[in-house]
């Protein structure tokens, strides 16, 4: 090296593209086995359609533990904890009510009536989404022509999984709608996050909006009543792994998000509804078809046409 030169420093982990696939890609595969998880957590506390208090009770405790589990983390790790101003926790709550309250009280109760796999195919569309707002929203996230191709080929998989009519099932308000609405939630919770990390640590806001989202799930649904109709050894390991995905999954999204430009973190979670109807197919019986196949790779190319892009 001639001794004008300066080294080139080297990226943080989280913003080293080769780490944030690896970062990303695991994400996506532990919210994938939430779908099947969460359907026999289902049977095995006896919760049935109807019970909707009780499904959002099932989901409180879910978040609430995740939430604590992070801030404990959060804590041996000596991360702060203050927000930079008092009026950061109004922006707090509004994030937790939408990456966790609402997302999950709609999803919990779509999936209920919904096939694993038709549910983890519309959820995908809050990657789309999610692409298409943070380009309106931020300007480091441009729409180019390879973002909007690889977001053309990665809806054309949702398309293809949606593919033989009868087997996929008609629309209904609770099942296919409320996971829309779940979508929804999900993309505008992605987008908040980029403020978050402006207010808050963002490993303790993750487990601040979680734990908070979970509580104003929990405590709502206790008040009404709600119960888990009975409780399993199997039922609780089921609980565990679901605590478990959300940690790990929102602490490594989250941070992704952060620092990366989202459009090119969001497109990794193409590969969820893969993943979910896969899982689905696995532990739930649910019929597996050719087209989950051609989704596979239509996901798959998505990702690749958009991450090769420069921003």
């Amino acid at each position: 090296m001639k001794e004008d030169e300066k080294p080139t420093p080297s990226l943080p982990l989280f913003q080293r593209p080769v780490w944030v696939a690896c970062f990303a890609i695991t994400a996506a595969v532990v919210w994938g086995w939430a779908y099947p998880l969460i359907k026999l957590g289902f049977d095995e506390f006896a919760i049935t359609p109807e019970m909707t208090g009780n499904k959002i009770l099932f989901a409180g405790v879910r978040f609430t533990m995740s939430g604590l589990i992070i801030l404990a983390m959060a804590k041996s790790m000596n991360r702060p904890f203050a927000m930079r101003k008092g009026s950061d926790w109004g922006f707090m709550l509004l994030f937790a009510l939408m990456n966790t309250t609402f997302h999950y009280a709609s999803f919990y109760i779509g999936l209920s009536f919904s096939p694993g796999a038709r549910a983890a195919i519309l959820n995908s569309l809050s990657v789309f989404l999610l692409v298409i707002m943070a380009c309106m929203f931020f300007k480091s996230d441009r729409l180019t022509t390879g973002k909007l191709t690889g977001c053309l080929v990665g809806f054309a998989g949702i398309l293809a999984l949606n593919l033989g009519g009868a087997e996929s099932g008609r629309f209904t308000l609770l099942g296919d709608g409320m996971i829309i609405v779940n979508a929804l939630c999900s993309a505008i919770a992605s987008l908040l996050t980029r403020s978050l990390v402006k207010r808050v640590d963002v490993f303790v806001g993750t487990g601040y909006s979680l734990a908070l989202g979970g509580i104003l799930l929990l405590v709502p649904s206790l008040l009404f009543g709600a119960t888990l109709p009975q409780i399993t050894w199997w039922g609780l390991v089921i609980l565990l792994l679901l605590i478990g995905i959300s940690a790990l999954g929102f602490a490594l999204y989250n941070k992704l998000i952060s620092c990366n430009p989202v459009g090119k973190v969001a497109i990794f979670n193409s590969l969820i509804p893969v993943v979910g109807a896969i899982t689905s197919c696995m532990c739930l019986g649910e019929p597996f078809y050719w087209k989950y196949v051609l989704a596979a790779v239509l996901a798959t190319a998505g990702i690749y046409i958009i991450n090769k892009q420069k921003n």
